[in-house]
């Protein structure tokens, strides 16, 4: 057993501080440890045994077992073995020793528990505020189980601004976003420019923070979260959605019916299908392609109407409740999906030709953005990202759900590490989704779309899930509670590890390369309230707050001499 090898490893290195140990299956590893320890055993997880990092999490479990609880999550990707190494917590602040010196990726993470739950990571390399707003008051942690999800803090400063680091010296301040003409959603970049040549960055986003994770455990029961999963991103929802409920059942040993396992592998290759071809067409356009970006949408169009079909939605399918799926494939449906798909092959394979012999998109993007495998490793980038640098981690075929272990596939890999290589991989892909989608179609079996739960699940359980976005793997991490839903819901989304790794991307780079830097790594935003203003005249920049926007969107008042900002333009299905 992969999970169990694993485990003697740490057993003979660790003993003396293991608390606990869980392995409900070969692929899941659970291992409590003491808080002094947790270090050690994730530098030696991270490095000794190279393991790749996936997300951390911080929960209150107080109301349980009066401590909080980390949790530093890990995929042993050879093995097949997806694992959480937890710790408890006492004390107020409860505070765990950092491990992001040790293992870059878990940056973000470890200031996100340090926001949302009130965990101090002792040591941190750059402690700074990453999720709360920028008037947040100090010391009120929204993910704690004594917040409710209603609250209004009474303290919030309207006036308060981000602090942003200053550049370095002989660099000039270009701010890039929040919003920008030729991004789909907002970003805020502080660039920091020598000339044309960036040497920094810093960024901050998290600008609308939409408290799904704590609906989830607060309001929403176990079946209607995956309603919220799906719109956590607007073109990867049905991974979500799959994600969320994989997880749920992994952790209270619930079955899906083979049947279901297929439908679920179905629609998440059409989404992978439409969000290549989405990307691919946005790819071009940033680019000044705009022929081949009309031409990407058109081919993509016969998708969306046959996800239309299958669930009454373009882009939201409503797919998964705990335990399956609610909708069929018919078979007037597989006829009609077959056609589709013949279709849409004939036609890529002509946009594919076109791509690799055009020499213009060739100039800007090879050499551009690299990410290459040691950044892969230390910064924890995943998908197309990865695998353009050659990294082969592919979810659908190291952890494999659904009905992935029972189809056959290439794992497309480049070696550039730049955003021709994204490009290629990403083209290639949608070749070997429609081969995924022809074999479910001809291998699905006759039978039942969910399963039979019987009573309440039971609490206290941890479930890991990994799904293969088109952006990347996507990690939930649940503990089930009581109340039918669950304790703790932890959504770790692909762009959230890729971000970090744009600052290494745009370094030393024209930033005439920026935009395409950034939209390679195909990223997805949440929305944003707040935007700056210049006068024109003077150059003074302007924030304005939310209640500023609402003023000026009911007409009470107009800002003067301002440049104007083409607002984000979401990406719509």
């Amino acid at each position: 057993m992969a999970a169990l090898k694993i485990l003697q490893q740490l057993i003979d290195r660790f003993t003396p501080v293991i608390r606990r140990t869980d392995i409900p299956t070969d692929r899941r590893l659970f291992l409590y440890v003491e808080p002094p320890a947790i270090r050690e055993i994730c530098r030696y997880v991270f490095r000794d045994l190279d393991a790749r990092y996936v997300i951390s999490i911080g929960l209150d479990d107080r109301p349980v077992s009066g401590m909080f609880l980390v949790a530093h999550n890990f995929a042993f990707d050879r093995e097949h073995v997806l694992s959480s190494i937890l710790t408890p917590l006492g004390g107020n602040p409860p505070r765990v020793e950092s491990i992001a010196d040790l293992v870059p990726a878990a940056n973000w993470a470890e200031r996100e528990f340090r926001d949302l739950v009130g965990i101090e990571p002792v040591g941190h390399p750059f402690p700074k505020r990453l999720i709360l707003p920028d008037g947040w008051p100090d010391g009120v942690h929204p993910l704690r189980k004594d917040f409710s999800w209603n609250f209004v803090p009474p303290k919030y400063d309207e006036k308060r601004s981000f602090t942003f680091d200053d550049p370095p010296e002989g660099c000039s301040l270009v701010p890039f976003g929040p919003f920008h003409p030729t991004l789909d959603e907002p970003a805020h970049f502080r660039l920091y420019v020598e000339g044309e040549t960036v040497r920094g960055c810093e960024y901050r986003g998290f600008m609308v923070h939409r408290a799904i994770e704590k609906l989830g455990d607060s309001v929403l029961t176990y079946n209607e979260i995956p309603m919220a999963a799906e719109r956590i991103c607007g073109i990867c929802g049905c991974v979500h959605d799959v994600a969320y409920a994989q997880a749920v059942e992994q952790a209270a040993a619930i079955a899906a019916p083979p049947r279901a396992e297929y439908v679920r592998t179905i629609m998440l290759e059409i989404e992978r299908l439409h969000s290549h071809l989405l990307w691919v067409g946005l790819a071009c356009h940033i680019l000044g392609f705009d022929t081949l970006f009309m031409q990407s949408f058109r081919i993509r169009e016969p998708i969306m109407w046959i996800a239309e079909k299958i669930s009454g939605n373009r882009k939201t399918y409503s797919l998964c409740v705990i335990g399956g799926v609610r909708w069929n494939v018919t078979p007037e449906l597989k006829a009609e999906l077959r056609e589709v798909l013949a279709t849409l092959e004939r036609e890529w394979t002509a946009v594919a030709d076109a791509v690799a012999g055009d020499r213009n998109l060739q100039k800007r993007t090879r050499g551009v953005g690299v990410a290459d495998a040691r950044l892969v490793k230390e910064v924890g980038l995943i998908g197309p990202v990865a695998r353009a640098a050659g990294v082969q981690i592919d979810a659908r075929r190291d952890h494999p759900y659904a009905a992935y272990d029972r189809v056959q596939f290439e794992v497309i890999v480049e070696q550039g590490g730049d955003v021709w290589s994204r490009v290629l991989v990403r083209v290639r892909e949608v070749f070997e989704s429609i081969k995924i989608i022809r074999q479910c179609l001809s291998q699905m079996p006759e039978g039942p779309l969910q399963a039979a739960i019987q009573g309440e699940l039971p609490a206290g359980r941890v479930g890991l899930s990994s799904v293969e976005a088109p952006r990347g793997e996507s990690h939930h991490f649940v503990i089930t509670g009581e109340d039918n839903r669950p304790r703790r819901w932890r959504v770790r989304a692909p762009t959230y590890q890729n971000l970090q790794g744009v600052p290494a991307m745009i370094k030393d780079q024209q930033i005439a390369d920026m935009t395409i830097s950034l939209g390679s790594i195909d990223p997805c935003f949440s929305c944003t309230d707040r935007m700056e203003v210049v006068d024109l005249r003077s150059g003074a920049a302007r924030r304005y707050t939310q209640a500023d926007l609402l003023r000026l969107a009911r007409g009470s008042a107009r800002p003067a001499r301002l440049v104007r900002e083409r607002g984000p333009r979401t990406r719509r299905a």
